[in-house]
C-alpha cells in the first residue's frame, strides 16, 4: 500500500493496533461459543414490552441455541442450508441466529415487514429452505410460501418471550389490536415447541474454514434489486475483532455494559455491532422492537440506564425532540454511536448540550460486515467518518483514476480489507462490477481525505444533482437546512428541470407550525449560492424512511418526477 493509503496513521489513537489478525478464533461460531460460555452468568438480552421484561442470560442462550440447532437438524436439513430469519428485536432473535449457526446452516436476516413479493424474492434468491418468522408478519409469508423452496416454518410470537399468563395476555391484546393478522401456514411449529423438541438432541458439529460463508445478508435494495452479500468467517471475525480494538479508549468493562439496541438486528449495523460484538464484553443488550416510538423507547432508557447504544440520524434527532428523553439522567452514558446515514452537523451538536456525549459517526455497507471507519474516541470531528479501523484501507479516486492525498479533490471512496465481503450471492457480474482489476470495493459514496487523515463522505454518487453543470450534494443541503430552528427532518433530491438538466427539491417537515415557504427561502438565499438553492419545497407531515430510519431519497426522488 502507498503512503497516501495509509497516511491517516498520524492521526490513529496511540493504543489501537494499525492491524490486528484473528488467529484466536477458528470460526465465528467458536467466537459465539466462548463468549457464551464465559459470561454464562450474566445477562446477554433483555426486553421490555410494557410493564413486562424478560430477560436470557448467556447461559440460557448457549442451551436454548443448542436446542435449536438439534431441531433444525432434526428435520432433515443439510450443512449449508439456507435459513431466513424474520424476527424483530425480540430475545427469540440471538437464540435463532445462533441456533442456525451452530447446526452448520446459513442465516439469511431478512427484514420482518417485507411484503410478499420481497420476500419470494429474496428467498428465491437464496434458497431459503427453513424460516423463522415472527407471527405479527407470518400472513406475508402465507402468500408467498408455495412459490418457493421453503419446507419448514416455525413462528415467534411477542408474548412467547414471557410464557405463561403473561404472554397469553400479551398476544391476546396485540391480536386484538389488529398487530397479529390471521395466517395459515400448515405444519408450522411454535418456537417454544421447537425449543423442547431440540432439548436433548445431540448436535453434529460440522467443521468449517475461514473462507466458508456464515450468513448472507441483503443490500437494502433501495437502488434497484437487492442483492446477498457473502459475509464469512473471515469477514465477521476481523470486524468483531476490529471494533473490540477500537474500543480500547471507551473504558469497556466485560459483564457490566448495557448496550441500548433500537435498530433491527437483521440489520448489518446492529447485527455486527449490537448482537455479535457486545458478546465480547459480557454486555446486555437491551432490545427495542419499536424504535419508533420515542415515548416507549425513552421509558425503557430511563428503565434500563444504558451506558451504550447505537442508533441513526433520525433516532438520535426525534429523541432531541422528546421532552422526557431531554430531562433523563445521562451520567452513565459512554458512548453513543452513529451509522446507517450521515450524522447532521446540527443534530451532533444538540446531542452534545443535551447528554454530554459526544455522538461517534462511523462508516459502514453491507458489504463490509459493515465496519469501515469510527471517529477516535477521544478525538470526535462532527461531520467527520472518523478513520479507518484496524487492517482497513481506504483511498479517494477520483473520476480520471487519481488517488486523491490529504486535502484532494472529492472522488469515490474505495475500501480493500479482510472484512470486504466474498461477493454477491449467486451473482458474478454485480460482484464484478463493485469491484475494480486491483481488488478494491467501490462504495458509491462521494468523499474527501481531509488534511489531518479524516474522511468525509460527501454523497453517494447515484444521489448527486446535476444543476446546469454544477454539481450539488444532497447531504450539504440537507445538513444547512436542519440547522433550521423551526425545521424537524429534511430531505434534498434532484428534479428534472428544462433550463438546468435538473433542480434541487426539498422536502421538509416542520418542527415549529409556524414556518413558512417565504421564511425558509430567505434562509436559503443566506447560506447557498444560486445554483445551490432549492427551487422547490415541499412541506410534509413524515418523511418516508427504510426499516432503521434512513429516508428514502429515492422514494421522493420517483414521486417528485
Amino acid at each position: 500500500m502507498t503512503t497516501t493509503e495509509r497516511v491517516w496513521l498520524k492521526s490513529y489513537p496511540e493504543n489501537v493496533p494499525h492491524d490486528v489478525n484473528i488467529d484466536e478464533f477458528d470460526t465465528l461460531i467458536s467466537f459465539i461459543d466462548e463468549n457464551l460460555k464465559k459470561f454464562k452468568e450474566k445477562p446477554a438480552y433483555t426486553c421490555l414490552i410494557g410493564s413486562s421484561q424478560k430477560t436470557l442470560t448467556y447461559g440460557d442462550v448457549d442451551a436454548q441455541a443448542d436446542a435449536m440447532a438439534g431441531y433444525l437438524q432434526s428435520l432433515g436439513l443439510q450443512k449449508g442450508d439456507k435459513v431466513a430469519i424474520m424476527l424483530p428485536n425480540i430475545v427469540q432473535y440471538p437464540v435463532a441466529l445462533f441456533g442456525i449457526m451452530r447446526g452448520g446452516f446459513i442465516a439469511v436476516n431478512t427484514n420482518p415487514l417485507y411484503t410478499g413479493r420481497e420476500i419470494k424474492h429474496q428467498f428465491n434468491d437464496a434458497g431459503v429452505k427453513a424460516v423463522i418468522i415472527a407471527e405479527n408478519f407470518a400472513h406475508e409469508l402465507e402468500k408467498v410460501i408455495k412459490e418457493t423452496e421453503v419446507k419448514h416454518v416455525i413462528t415467534a410470537s411477542i408474548g412467547g418471550m414471557f410464557g405463561g399468563v403473561k404472554g397469553f395476555v400479551i398476544n391476546t391484546v396485540l391480536k386484538f389490536r389488529g398487530m397479529v393478522k390471521k395466517f395459515s401456514l400448515p405444519g408450522a411449529v411454535k418456537f417454544p415447541a421447537a425449543i423442547k423438541a431440540g432439548t436433548g438432541k445431540k448436535v453434529t458439529r460440522y467443521s468449517s474454514e475461514k473462507d466458508d460463508m456464515v450468513c448472507i445478508q441483503y443490500t437494502g435494495g433501495t437502488t434497484g434489486v437487492a442483492k446477498g452479500a457473502v459475509l464469512t468467517n473471515t469477514n465477521l471475525l476481523y470486524n468483531m475483532i476490529q471494533m473490540r480494538a477500537w474500543l480500547g479508549n471507551a473504558d469497556m468493562k466485560e459483564g457490566q455494559e448495557v448496550m441500548l439496541t433500537p435498530l433491527p438486528m437483521y440489520h448489518i449495523f446492529s447485527f455486527t455491532v449490537n448482537c455479535l460484538c457486545m458478546a465480547n464484553f459480557g454486555a446486555l443488550n437491551v432490545l427495542v422492537p419499536n424504535p419508533r416510538d420515542i415515548p416507549g423507547l425513552t421509558d425503557v432508557i430511563a428503565r434500563t440506564n444504558p451506558s451504550l447504544m447505537s442508533g441513526v440520524n433520525t433516532l438520535f434527532n426525534a429523541l432531541l425532540n422528546n421532552d422526557d428523553f431531554r430531562a433523563l439522567d445521562f451520567s452513565n452514558l459512554k458512548f453513543v454511536i452513529g451509522g446507517a446515514m450521515a450524522i447532521q452537523g446540527p443534530v451532533a451538536k444538540r446531542w452534545k448540550e443535551v447528554t454530554g456525549n459526544d455522538l461517534i459517526e462511523g462508516y459502514g455497507m453491507t458489504e463490509t460486515a459493515p465496519v469501515i471507519s469510527a471517529n477516535p474516541f477521544g478525538n470526535v470531528k462532527v461531520g467527520t467518518i472518523g478513520l479507518p479501523v484496524s487492517s482497513t484501507y481506504v483511498r479517494i479516486m477520483s473520476e480520471d483514476g487519481t488517488i486523491q492525498g490529504p486535502g484532494g479533490d472529492r472522488g469515490e471512496i474505495q475500501v480493500k480489507a479482510p472484512q470486504v465481503m466474498k461477493g454477491y450471492y449467486n451473482r458474478p457480474e454485480a460482484t464484478a462490477e463493485v469491484f475494480t482489476e486491483d481488488g478494491w470495493l467501490k462504495t458509491g459514496d462521494v468523499g474527501i481525505m481531509m488534511e489531518d487523515g479524516f474522511f468525509k463522505i460527501v454523497d453517494r454518487i447515484k444521489d448527486m444533482i446535476l444543476v446546469s453543470g454544477f454539481n450539488v450534494y444532497p447531504n450539504e443541503i440537507e445538513d444547512v437546512i436542519a440547522s433550521h430552528p423551526k425545521v424537524l427532518e429534511v430531505a434534498a433530491v434532484g428534479v428534472p428541470d428544462e433550463k438546468s438538466t435538473e433542480a434541487v427539491k426539498i422536502f421538509v417537515v416542520k418542527k415549529d407550525d409556524t414556518l413558512t415557504e417565504d421564511e425558509l427561502r430567505k434562509f436559503n438565499t443566506e447560506n447557498f449560492t444560486g445554483y445551490k438553492k432549492p427551487k422547490h419545497i415541499e412541506f410534509r407531515k413524515e418523511l418516508p424512511k427504510t426499516n432503521v430510519g434512513k429516508i428514502l431519497r429515492r422514494a421522493l426522488r420517483d414521486e417528485a418526477k
